[in-house]
């Protein structure tokens, strides 16, 4: 079985390193196509064998873009197209149909009730994705929470499977060397109390708010890590506070995934950062999963949230170190003056059943046995000998490209190879899509 998974872009995200971590687990033939951005997890993914191509998406109305993936699709002669956040789903739906594949599979890693992939989510954004979605043969929502949001958008609720997203706990075990030596890094003190979080820095994730709460407590410090389009509206904040010298914003923060070199810079790895932490806030009042959180609870750490469907979701006493708490400053400051939110001596957790429930072996193994089952149903297709790809190439890094915001986008920058193919009969003169090695 041949399985191509296809998603937006391959930034350090949390869907972009699930997608990593799955390679990893299942056991099969498969390669990745990036619409954008083949960024540092693109990097990781080829460097655990998995081929990796940038088709070389020019903003989201690049509609050249959609015959070259049908192209590299039959060219394949995949069983699977698996398609991975918004815009992926999009044309990966419409390309697969196009080239003839018979499963297609797409996982909704990031649907809110009014925000999807960090953006408000509109009456067209809705339309386009049911339309697609109707071409493909199952969605896989991470979480119940997800799956339910689904069936009120009008999704049937036989074409949804609940596969949650899973986590290898063993990557972010407590250590006490590297919290003495990140905090030396940071410039943190010894003995202060450390408040954390992970994540993009959206508007819907409110980590203002975690500022506001931490200014509120003298000597505590808030570690960041996470880019997006807040990042300079955090800082003004930070300013305005007077607490510039207690906020670290860190951007992108690799070492998620094993093996996974950290963003560029000095900022010290995911799993680094939680052994320096003494408490992880997670304030966004709309969470598809809650990942971070999950990571968190791994390390050991108290966790405060606002709400997390793979916490949430659990039976009482599945994650006994995740205390919920009510949206906005006044709550989570008192949660954090509260002396059992931070255990004495900074105390590590054991290992919970929630981490243990969320596996990433387990969520392979279940996606797996999916596939086998489209697969299973879908007609047979006459084998053929597919060809060895050339080895050795590789991306050069293209101008940036124009936005034209329609679907919602990673906002980093991409990497093409401009190598010309022959027009088609729908679309202006496409761009090769570059394979990575």
């Amino acid at each position: 079985m041949r399985v191509l998974h296809v998603i937006t872009g391959l930034g350090a995200g949390g869907a972009e390193q699930q997608l990593r971590l799955l390679l990893r687990h299942l056991p099969l033939c498969c390669d990745v196509v990036t619409l954008t951005n083949p960024g540092a997890v693109a990097d990781g993914i080829e460097a655990d064998g998995t081929a990796v191509t940038h088709l070389g998406m020019n903003g989201n109305r690049d509609l050249s873009a959609l015959p070259r993936l049908v192209d590299l699709v039959r060219a394949g002669r995949y069983d699977i197209v698996h398609t991975h956040l918004y815009r992926a789903c999009v044309y990966g739906r419409i390309a697969a149909r196009l080239a003839g594949t018979r499963t297609v599979v797409a996982t909704e890693h990031s649907l809110g009730e009014r925000r999807i992939e960090g953006r408000p989510l509109t009456q067209g954004t809705r339309a386009l994705y049911l339309a697609t979605e109707r071409m493909g043969t199952a969605t896989v929502a991470v979480s119940t929470t997800v799956a339910a949001r689904l069936r009120r958008w009008g999704v049937p609720g036989s074409r949804i499977r609940v596969i949650p997203n899973g986590i290898d706990a063993a990557r972010f075990r407590f250590d006490p060397v590297v919290r003495a030596s990140v905090r030396t890094r940071l410039d943190l003190p010894a003995h202060a109390l450390v408040v954390g979080g992970v994540g993009r820095l959206v508007p819907g994730k409110r980590f203002d708010i975690a500022l506001r709460a931490v200014a509120q407590l003298p000597g505590a410090h808030l570690v960041l890590a996470g880019d997006g389009p807040e990042r300079a509206r955090l800082r003004e904040l930070a300013a305005g506070l007077g607490i510039t010298d207690r906020v670290r914003l860190l951007g992108e923060c690799g070492g998620a995934v094993a093996g996974e070199p950290g963003a560029r810079g000095a900022a010290p790895d995911v799993p680094g950062l939680l052994s320096a932490m003494d408490v992880f806030v997670s304030p966004s009042a709309e969470e598809s999963f809650g990942l971070a959180v999950l990571e968190a609870l791994a390390a050991g750490l108290p966790v405060l949230h606002v709400t997390c469907p793979a916490v949430d979701e659990l039976p009482p006493g599945h994650a006994p170190g995740a205390h919920r708490v009510a949206p906005g400053v006044a709550s989570l400051v008192a949660a954090l003056r509260e002396p059992s939110s931070v255990p004495a001596g900074r105390r590590r957790a054991p290992l919970c059943e929630a981490v243990r429930r969320y596996d990433v072996a387990r969520s392979a193994d279940r996606l797996m046995a999916l596939y086998e089952e489209l697969h299973g149903r879908a007609p047979a297709r006459p084998a053929v000998r597919t060809a060895v790809r050339a080895a050795g190439r590789t991306a050069v890094r293209a101008p940036a490209r124009a936005a034209a915001p329609v679907l919602p986008a990673p906002n980093a920058s991409a990497r093409t190879a401009p190598t010309p193919t022959a027009p088609t009969p729908t679309a202006p003169t496409p761009t090769a899509p570059t394979t990575k090695r």
